[in-house]
């Protein structure tokens, strides 16, 4: 019987995360431009699916595109991981199906694998994990942001110390490893901001 029930949560914690990486390939930019006419973001400015570029190409329409798309990025990470936790999962279960909703971001099944960058949706996991958590992560990327004026600057800098705010907020060793993967993976997708960043070629959020 403990067998059986152990095979069933295995099939479970499978159905979720598989779920959250089917949730997480929705692209909320390419979405959002074509039912505002914005046409694609990955043919426009940056061709990087996510509110930055949504924001640079949108024009007119471009701040409220971008805003709508950076919320629905981010409920991309924080509803599975919601449900999750609703269903009274493991610690393991939850943080990896956080995790496989942001490598739904970066690499959708729908659109040939390529994706977005992940910062919202990083973010919304690590809203769902844990409030303090989340509200660390997000007071460091704004903090950042209105002192350094560079998006991509206070994202790699508000990822990076996301691992050490889990160590402090929860006693959970395998979200502070996933996440610390989360963000090795974020700054790979960040790897041409930071060579503009090291030339000083990088773009002011004041200039966008």
């Amino acid at each position: 019987m403990d067998t059986l029930i152990h095979t069933i949560m295995d099939f479970q914690a499978l159905g979720f995360i598989a779920a959250a990486y089917v949730l997480g390939s929705v692209s909320t930019a390419i979405i959002v431009c074509k039912v505002m006419g914005l046409g694609d973001p990955r043919e426009g400015g940056s061709g990087n699916p996510g509110a930055t570029n949504v924001l640079r190409i949108g024009g007119d329409k471009g701040k409220k595109a971008a805003a709508i798309t950076l919320v629905g990025d981010m409920l991309k990470g924080l509803l599975p991981v919601l449900v999750a936790h609703a269903f009274n999962l493991p610690g393991l279960v939850i943080v990896l199906v956080g995790f496989a909703a942001f490598i739904g971001h970066l690499y959708p099944v729908f659109f040939g694998f390529k994706g977005g960058k992940g910062v919202a949706t990083m973010l919304g996991v690590m809203f769902g994990l844990s409030l303090p958590i989340g509200l660390a992560v997000a007071a460091t990327w704004l903090f950042a942001a209105k002192v350094l004026k560079i998006s991509s600057l206070s994202a790699l800098i508000a990822s990076f110390l996301a691992p050490l705010y889990i160590y402090f907020l929860a006693d959970e060793v395998s979200w502070i490893l996933v996440s610390g993967l989360m963000t090795m993976l974020l700054f790979w997708r960040h790897r041409g901001n930071i060579e503009r960043l090291i030339s000083g070629e990088e773009s002011l959020i004041k200039a966008k």
